[in-house]
This record gives C-alpha cells, structure tokens and sequence, in this order.
C-alpha cells in the first residue's frame, strides 16, 4: 500500500501501554516529516489499543471520527478504591467481596446500559475553571465536575477470575471506562478500579487493522529507500 502522509491518509495506530496519546503523534510526525498530524480521540497512558492520526487535510475528519461508537476490553479490580479510579494512584479502600455473586455483578453491569448520567473522573482532562481537573487533583485540590450525558449500547461481563472482572463495553463519545468501573463497584457496594483497558473499535475501523510504531518507521523508511533510488 502507498502512503501519501503529506496529501492525508487515516492511520490506525494501535498505541502501546504507558504511552500518551500526544506521544504517538509525536513519534508519527517525526517519523514522518508532516506538520498536520492529529488524533481523533485521546487514550490514557495505561490503556492500549486503537488511536486512530489523522494527517494532511483528513485532519479535517477529526470531528467525525471522535464521534462515532467506540468499544472497548479491559478488566475491572473489584473491592479496591483508587482516587483515578485505575491504576495510575495507589489503592485507598479495600473491601471483603466474597459474597457478592457472579449474577449480581452481572445484573449490576446491565443497570448501567442505556442512555445515562456520568460525573468524568478528577484524573481526566475536563476543563474546571480554566483549569485541567487533573492538575488540580495532583496537587491535592477538590473539583465539582457536571455529570455528562452518555450512552452505554452494551456492557457485558465475558469472565470473572476472582476479583478481576473481563468486560466488553461498547458506548459514545465522551464516555470514561474508568468512571464506569468505578460506579459499578459503588452499586455493588464494595469499590472498584479499571485495572486494563484496551479500545477494540472507533466506528468501521478497526484495531485488528492498526500499525505499531514500528510498522510506521519501516513504512516511511522503504518510502526514503525508493524516493533515494528514483533520484
């Protein structure tokens, strides 16, 4: 396949762990040597998956891709309280789940199914005042965040192993796993945090289609190689 990143291509990026968003982009502009490169759609540094770039005039599409369905995996910790509501600060509250049963864990997934309210976590990018929610909460500072409107089409348990719940989660934009998996360890009254989280789907495209880092450089060298021999 033939890239042109500097007319506009849509790259399907599947994002390592403990890697920004902002540094994917990085790495693809540098790798590339395109200017106008941008993603459609943030994932945190400890989830994986598809992160689709847009460069050249598709970053005009930025919009329309943000906004379409996303799905996601991932596994949720029960009965352990963290102020991210994932892995990223340490554990605050533990509780005993040993009598909470698989159907209860599975009935209090599907409450959340259906258009609902959702207050985003401290830890997230949501603008409070001018400020950036997780910079207040970093330094200690409290934060009242509106509950958004969202809409969980499905949100299904696929195995339990202990505490450790595997789920597959598909919902619109603006949707937090993390504040999902939170709320549901509220319902079921023992505490829970994201413990991972991989996004499987934006829309059509899809992350069993996407690129490593990698692949980008391989591509962007074999395109130097060629351009190199043909002068």
């Amino acid at each position: 396949m033939q890239y042109d990143f500097a007319a506009g291509e849509i790259l399907l990026i599947n994002k390592p762990l403990d890697w920004t968003s902002f540094d994917v982009v990085k790495k693809v502009r540098n790798t590339i040597r395109v200017k106008k490169v941008g993603h459609a759609g943030t994932l945190d540094p400890l989830a994986s998956g598809l992160l689709i770039l847009c460069t050249g005039k598709f970053t005009k599409r930025i919009d329309e891709i943000q906004g379409q369905e996303k799905e996601y995996t991932g596994s949720i910790r029960l009965g352990e309280v963290t102020p991210s509501y994932d892995r990223e600060t340490e554990v605050t509250e533990t509780c005993d789940i040993s009598h909470i049963s698989e159907e209860e864990i599975k009935a209090a997934a599907q409450s959340f199914v259906g258009t609902i309210e959702q207050v985003p976590p401290i830890y997230s990018a949501v603008m409070v005042d001018g400020k950036r929610a997780y910079d207040l909460a970093r330094k200690g500072k409290s934060a009242e965040l509106k509950p958004r409107t969202i809409t969980i089409k499905a949100f299904d348990i696929t195995s339990i192993e202990g505490a450790e719940l595997y789920f597959r989660v598909v919902c619109t934009k603006g949707t937090y796993i993390r504040s999902l998996a939170h709320d549901l360890g509220q319902k079921l009254g023992c505490g829970a945090h994201l413990s991972s989280l991989v996004r499987t789907r934006i829309g059509e495209y899809k992350l069993e289609d996407a690129l490593t880092i990698e692949d980008i450089q391989e591509i962007r060298r074999q395109q130097l190689e060629t351009d190199g021999s043909n002068s």
